[in-house]
């Protein structure tokens, strides 16, 4: 048995409720028993939420909605070059000793993951991404922040997603990691219902506001996302 949990949008900042659900658990890497695991906590959830519309998020989704809504999969779009969210996040990364190493952005998401560099620069310092620095605090702020922007871009994916309101991450362990795209599809899908999207979105400093309440902060100048 194991224990995961699944975000469900809320009304209300941080507009997504964690609700931890244990299921049985498949060992194993390959994606079959990936799948047996998250059809498991797919199917104790809807038992406890049987009105609750549920999507797994990640490459080992059995829905292609969820594989195209990974961070591996779900992809930016500049004026001069498309990459993945996950690129963008390992990209941004500041360092004691190195960073951003934005060479990541021409990487596979798998290869910008595993870059030894990241694990060889000292300690996080901050993110920078797209000539804005980004606190470390909030810990989720610039993934979410990140992955909500992303989406929001990508128009006919977040048209699909509003139709669920409950997202999990079969690879995500809230012990070993923080960030997860599941988390950050339920405050998209909650930020949509509420028509704060726009808002929330208007600035670093509006996301912050909106999401986790920290007063807006008149030196959060804004660049426009994607002009760069």
């Amino acid at each position: 048995m194991a224990n995961r949990p699944v975000y469900h949008s809320i009304t209300k900042a941080p507009y997504y409720e964690a609700i931890d659900v244990t299921f049985k658990f498949y060992s194993g890497f390959s994606v079959a028993q990936k799948q047996k695991s998250i059809q498991s906590l797919h199917k104790q959830y809807s038992m406890l939420y049987p009105d609750h519309a549920i999507l797994e998020i990640s490459s080992k989704s059995t829905s292609k909605l969820g594989v195209s809504l990974s961070a591996f999969n779900l992809n930016i779009k500049t004026k001069s070059s498309i990459f993945s969210v996950e690129c963008a996040f390992q990209s941004s990364k500041v360092f004691e000793n190195g960073g951003p190493y934005t060479d990541l952005l021409q990487k596979s998401s798998r290869e910008a993951k595993r870059d030894p560099r990241l694990r060889e620069s000292g300690k996080l310092i901050s993110f920078q991404c797209f000539n804005m620095l980004f606190p470390l605090e909030p810990k989720d702020y610039f993934y979410n922040w990140l992955y909500v922007n992303t989406l929001n871009q990508n128009k006919d994916l977040a048209k699909e997603i509003v139709k669920y309101d409950s997202f999990s991450d079969i690879e995500f362990n809230p012990q070993k990691s923080i960030n997860c795209q599941a988390k950050a599809a339920a405050i998209f899908v909650s930020l949509y219902k509420q028509n704060l999207l726009t808002k929330a979105l208007e600035s670093r400093a509006k996301f912050l506001e909106v999401v986790y309440g920290v007063p807006y902060i008149d030196n959060y100048e804004q660049l426009t996302f994607f002009e760069h």
